[in-house]
């Protein structure tokens, strides 16, 4: 199993304030350095986190592809992924030409996430169509079969209910052959018919709890099966929720720590203070090292090959620099070992 790193590329946190490129870079590099294997950025216009119990106040965000683009001039060694790209944002032969390009600029380090979108309050500020999800997840299954398709290098007419090409291509070709990976982001019933018909793999963020992943990893083993598909062929990556610590004291502290760095609300127990730390414990992967290695051990016996950590209590949140380096140096480098010693 591999260990990749949700970027802090929103203002999600009171004390930083605005989410900077200064800030996203500089946890890159500390990831990197630390033994994660791969870094993401998410693909909002903006977003709000009033369904996570903060305020509904739109947060800004850096855009994805151009994060991702200059992630690849300050790294050298992780890969480089999209959690998820918006479809609706971009036409699938352009996502393709950009996703060529930055996979010869970074040196073959690119994973492609895409995702069917789901944030009204973009669509309608951007004056986008939000259509039903059911199209929505017919034009993201029509999309990823496109981008797949030029990215192997064919010169593509394609005449779909949604798009149509006439001779659209990708060159130079990426550096990855066939191609770079595609994956499929999301959990609904429909959207994992399109992650078993067309994409490589499939991700789900954030987990809730194992049983609920073992019931969305059986939907999806009978979507392969429907397709035609051997389910053991379609790739399995989850996004989750880390907290570690040296030794339990430690844990606490920096549980006490992600507190006071998470929008009001969000940690906000019946109480009306924050929830205790045991029960942040039972759905997300909380603990010293062996007891986060010995979570995500179950993970990895359900398939999962790597694990998007998000070191705070929202998604893409790090509540602090030194989060990343531990989690690196004794969880990334520990799952990187394990790995290597069953090769």
């Amino acid at each position: 199993m591999r260990l990749g790193l949700a970027l802090p590329h929103y203002s999600s946190d009171p004390a930083d304030g605005a989410a900077t490129w200064e800030r996203v870079a500089r946890i890159a590099n500390v990831a990197e350095e630390s033994g994660f294997a791969s870094v993401w950025v998410s693909d909002h216009l903006f977003v709000d986190w009033g369904k996570y119990g903060a305020s509904a106040e739109p947060q800004g965000s850096l855009e994805c592809w151009t994060t991702l683009s200059a992630l690849a001039a300050v790294t050298s060694r992780v890969r480089l992924g999209s959690l998820t790209l918006c479809n609706d944002f971009r036409n699938p032969a352009l996502v393709a030409k950009m996703a060529a390009s930055l996979d010869v600029l970074s040196g073959g380090r690119l994973d492609i996430g895409m995702g069917a979108g789901w944030y009204r309050p973009e669509y309608e500020a951007a004056g986008l169509d939000f259509a039903s999800a059911r199209r929505r997840i017919e034009r993201l299954g029509e999309a990823v079969q496109i981008v797949g398709r030029i990215l192997e290098g064919e010169e593509l007419s394609f005449t779909g209910d949604h798009y149509s090409m006439n001779g659209a291509i990708a060159r130079p070709r990426p550096v990855q052959q066939p191609r770079p990976p595609l994956w499929v982001g999301g959990k609904g019933d429909r959207l994992l018919e399109v992650a078993a018909r067309v994409a490589d793999g499939w991700n789900l963020s954030w987990l809730g709890g194992l049983e609920w992943y073992r019931e969305r990893l059986g939907v999806a083993e009978r979507a392969c099966e429907k397709a035609g598909r051997d389910p053991g062929t379609l790739r399995r990556s989850a996004g989750a929720y880390v907290l570690c610590g040296r030794d339990d004291r430690d844990v606490t502290r920096r549980w006490e720590r992600l507190v006071e760095r998470t929008p009001p609300g969000v940690l906000s127990g019946k109480a009306g203070g924050p929830i205790p730390l045991g029960d942040w414990r039972r759905t997300t992967f909380a603990g010293t090292p062996d007891e986060v290695l010995d979570g995500l051990g179950r993970l990895a016996d359900l398939g999962v090959e790597e694990v998007i950590v998000s070191l705070g209590a929202l998604p893409f949140q790090v509540a602090d620099e030194d989060d990343v380096g531990l989690v690196g140096t004794r969880i990334a480098s520990a799952l990187r070992s394990n790995q290597a010693s069953h090769t």
